[in-house]
């Protein structure tokens, strides 16, 4: 693994600080690599109306976006505990909107990864939306 993915790994632990869980005590932070090499993080904020909690996975591509970029490399989702921490499916299918086939998900453990995968391998049948293709 290269160095850069231990640094996200370490950033997205400095992160996982500011997670805002208290419902359900499953702290997640997340950070990006965007195509330029930026560095962008985001963690999950619970809400009393439960539907209304943002993924750390969402709330790093807004601040992304928010940054001006708009193609992840590498993401890392790191969740406070030892279980795996892959992103739902409405994550999957955000990520995938800002994505490459060369985007990595590396899903870690408070411990380190536990497994890599590819954005097409997470959301192997993904919608996407083109208008001009006429396939509406």
């Amino acid at each position: 693994m290269n160095e850069k993915i231990n640094e996200m790994i370490s950033i997205a632990h400095e992160a996982l600080k500011n997670s805002y869980a208290p419902y359900s005590n499953f702290h997640v932070a997340s950070c990006i690599m965007s195509e330029n090499g930026q560095i962008f993080t985001g963690v999950n904020v619970e809400n009393g109306a439960h539907s209304m909690a943002i993924c750390a996975e969402s709330s790093a591509i807004c601040q992304m976006i928010a940054a001006g970029q708009q193609k992840i490399k590498d993401l890392v989702v790191l969740a406070s505990s030892e279980q795996l921490c892959p992103p739902c499916g409405a994550c999957r299918q955000r990520i995938q909107e800002f994505s490459t086939d060369e985007t990595r998900v590396y899903m870690c453990n408070k411990d380190g990864i536990i497994n890599v995968l590819t954005i097409n391998e997470l959301l192997p049948l993904a919608f996407c939306f083109n208008p001009y293709s006429g396939n509406i």
